[in-house]
């Protein structure tokens, strides 16, 4: 079965489904919600005492990472040493646009600064175009080279700019490339992670592919909700508020998706 052909019969069979039907927050403990949050702080002008206050806040709260620009990698990779939280960064980010051998070349750099994981952006716009092959290639040669160097790659798709089908045939890519995670929005295009989107996603690449909601997140019952809808990883920038709520057993009513973490 061709890559097309593969990307037709899932589309033909997800479109088909019913809509989404309301989903009741995941049931976690503080600690078990901490261990999916890629602490994030991605703002340009976010200077090196921002980054500090990040790295601790993440040791503090037992995230899963923290998610930087790359400039940061080397400071993070150092404040994070001996601890659980890994070091994330960003690469072809935020449009995607850049040639895929400047991201394997970001990849590389990254990795040797200190980065145990990297979220891309693919190729929006050759996506929409339906060049599926260049979008393809182009997350599958940024894999091997995250791989290579033993990081865990990220695939952004950016939702917000896509229709439901072009959705379906990015996750169909990306799992085919040969990257770990899928993940929704750069926060930083308009749009942001759904439950709705999640579901879809997670409906496309099965259990085995991680999927990240990333974008509007800032409630305890956002994430919530979205790990119910089938998120193994949450991107925000709002974490420590949302540890506050879980501790103090207030829980928020969920909040529009919106621009950002």
């Amino acid at each position: 079965m061709t890559l097309e052909e593969r990307i037709q019969a899932v589309c033909a069979r997800i479109l088909a489904e019913p809509p989404v039907a309301a989903i009741e927050p995941a049931t976690l403990s503080p600690d078990e919600l901490a261990a999916m949050i890629d602490h994030t702080l991605l703002k340009p002008e976010a200077g090196e005492d921002q980054i500090r206050v990040l790295a601790s806040e993440a040791v503090e709260f037992g995230f899963a990472s923290v998610c930087v620009n790359p400039i940061w990698t080397p400071l993070c990779a150092e404040l994070l040493e001996g601890s659980s939280v890994k070091t994330c960064t960003v690469v072809g980010f935020p449009l995607g646009a850049t040639l895929p051998s400047i991201k394997v070349y970001e990849v590389e750099a990254v990795a040797v600064l200190g980065a145990d994981e990297v979220d891309m952006v693919l190729a929006i716009g050759r996506l929409r175009d339906g060049d599926y092959h260049l979008v393809y290639r182009d997350i599958a040669e940024v894999a091997d080279a995250a791989h290579e160097h033993d990081l865990l790659l990220k695939v952004i798709l950016e939702t917000g700019l896509l229709t439901d089908a072009q959705k379906i045939a990015a996750c169909v890519i990306a799992q085919a490339a040969g990257a770990d995670f899928v993940k929704t929005a750069t926060g930083f295009s308009g749009g942001g992670a759904t439950v709705s989107d999640i579901a879809l996603m997670r409906s496309v690449v099965g259990p085995a592919m991680g999927v990240k909601a990333a974008g509007g997140v800032r409630t305890a019952a956002d994430a919530l909700r979205l790990v119910a809808a089938g998120a193994t990883r949450i991107g925000c920038s709002s974490s420590v508020k949302i540890m506050q709520e879980l501790r103090g057993g207030a829980i928020t009513t969920p909040t529009a998706p919106g621009e950002g973490y």
